[in-house]
């Protein structure tokens, strides 16, 4: 099992990044694809047409995220944290991904800094 921690920079305030990865309607804008996420402890979600699949665990609104991903048959749960940090008009993305299993980790990391993050700060900055 490994760890992954990670900055991004997104050129919107944390409450705007916050909806954009707690709203289905928003994240099916920024990803393209169907979302299923409430931002309610303990459901479910599916991201990128069941790609990303886990359970919410908890929220602090404009601030903290935190879900459980599913892999498989994982005895250990691998936990996402994603940090909103305010930084002038723009938000500092702090994503912890722990427990991420051996086989996983270099397609995991390529998803969060080519897909994730990319298509997130895309959305908001054009580029």
């Amino acid at each position: 099992m490994r760890d992954f921690k990670k900055y991004f920079t997104i050129n919107a305030e944390p409450e705007i990044i916050y909806s954009a990865l707690t709203n289905a309607s928003t994240i099916q804008l920024w990803t393209g694809a169907n979302a299923i996420m409430e931002p309610i402890e303990g459901t479910e979600f599916s991201l990128w047409e069941d790609s990303i699949v886990g359970k919410n665990i908890s929220f602090t609104p404009g601030k903290k995220i935190e879900q459980e991903w599913y892999f498989g048959e994982q005895e250990t749960p691998s936990i996402v944290t994603i940090l909103l940090h305010a930084d002038k008009q723009k938000t500092s993305v702090e994503v912890r991904h722990t427990n991420i299993p051996d086989e996983a980790y270099n397609e995991i990391v390529t998803g969060w800094e080519e897909v994730y993050m990319a298509a997130l700060k895309d959305f908001y900055e054009g580029e």
